[in-house]
């Protein structure tokens, strides 16, 4: 966990050229914790209602983000099942 710590000791730092690297970067760590956990989510049975409650985004906006993604990867896991 001290990555994401020095990431946000960078981010909030003089250098601004390393703030704004760093930046990007714990943008980044967020989208892809997010993405996993919505995943973990659906999996266990949540409405897109209920992720968009905890997200404070609206249902429409968190299903246009991530249905995609998650079809894409259940008909990965298909056909690797099969």
């Amino acid at each position: 966990m001290s990555d994401a710590t020095d990431l946000v000791t960078t981010a909030s730092g003089s250098d601004v050229r390393a703030g704004l690297q760093a930046a990007r970067a714990l943008r980044r760590l967020a989208e892809t914790l997010e993405a996993a956990q919505v995943e973990n989510a659906r999996r266990q049975g949540w409405s897109w209602t209920e992720i968009a409650a905890v997200l404070e985004v609206s249902k429409q906006a968190v299903h246009q983000r991530y249905a995609r993604r998650l079809n894409s990867l259940d008909a990965s896991e298909s056909r690797l099942e099969s």
